[in-house]
């Protein structure tokens, strides 16, 4: 594999960006993007719900969220993790895929131990010293997508498998979905700016798009990476919004209106 053969789909949680990688997983040959990043070595775990609030001390938020499991520590080195990295994520053909929210990227970095201790240095180590094709998802209604990630923060439920009924324990609270509107509008500032800062060109897919044409999307992908855009499959995934998503919407969209949450 070379970072010719690599892409890396940049995105902030309930983006969509999981419905692109699947896709892209589904085709067999555009590498097992999975999302590499996302756990802690002090745990060997993805951030839990109340990970996702520290520094929230609203009683009635803290409630409705699972306690914190410690885990286990992840005692790899950083080069074994690299391997391991780049192992798990990799197709026959040589094509390697992967999925990295700006959350993620101090975890990236310190895993890396690049010394200028920069994003674009970490993953150029990767990579073996250049730059992956850069895939840019965003969904650009932050209120359906903060309510989006409030109602799996509770759950835990992060896709339509089945278990549909988990969600009936999801509660209502503008306050912690306006903090994870902010979390979520910052991650999308954030990579917007090191794109410009960094100059990197990039792919870029709206939400809307890709849930319009998950095939089309998947196949303007495929073309990037010169593999055969007829191999982009039908939508894996059925989409989690429903009747109570919308409903949260707009109660969430009158309350930001009246207390100035983001929107």
């Amino acid at each position: 594999m070379n970072a010719n053969n690599a892409y890396l789909v940049c995105a902030s949680q309930r983006s969509g960006s999981t419905l692109l990688v699947e896709s892209l997983a589904a085709t067999g040959v555009a590498g097992k993007p999975l999302e590499f990043f996302q756990y802690f070595p002090t745990s060997s775990l993805s951030p839990q719900p109340r990970e996702w609030f520290a520094g929230v001390d609203d009683p009635e938020i803290i409630s409705l969220l699972d306690e914190t499991d410690p885990g286990t520590v992840d005692n790899r080195s950083s080069e074994q993790w690299r391997r391991d990295v780049l192992a798990e994520g990799i197709t026959g053909n040589g094509v390697w895929g992967g999925k990295l929210m700006w959350n993620q990227t101090p975890l990236l970095i310190a895993r890396s131990r690049v010394g200028d201790g920069s994003l674009r240095g970490a993953i150029r180590w990767l990579f073996g010293g250049a730059d992956p094709l850069f895939v840019h998802v965003h969904r650009d209604n932050l209120a359906s997508q903060a309510v989006s990630m409030w109602r799996a923060v509770q759950t835990r439920v992060w896709r339509d498998d089945g278990n549909s009924h988990l969600d009936d324990r999801a509660v209502y609270n503008a306050e912690a979905i306006a903090h994870l509107a902010r979390i979520l509008a910052e991650q999308e500032r954030r990579w917007r700016e090191w794109f410009a800062a960094e100059d990197i060109p990039v792919i870029d897919i709206e939400f809307g798009q890709l849930t319009k044409d998950p095939t089309g999307t998947t196949a303007q992908v495929l073309r990037a990476l010169q593999l055969d855009p007829a191999l982009a499959p039908p939508a894996p995934l059925k989409p989690q919004s429903n009747a109570r998503s919308k409903e949260w919407v707009t109660r969430y969209r009158a309350d930001a209106e009246r207390n100035g949450y983001p929107l």
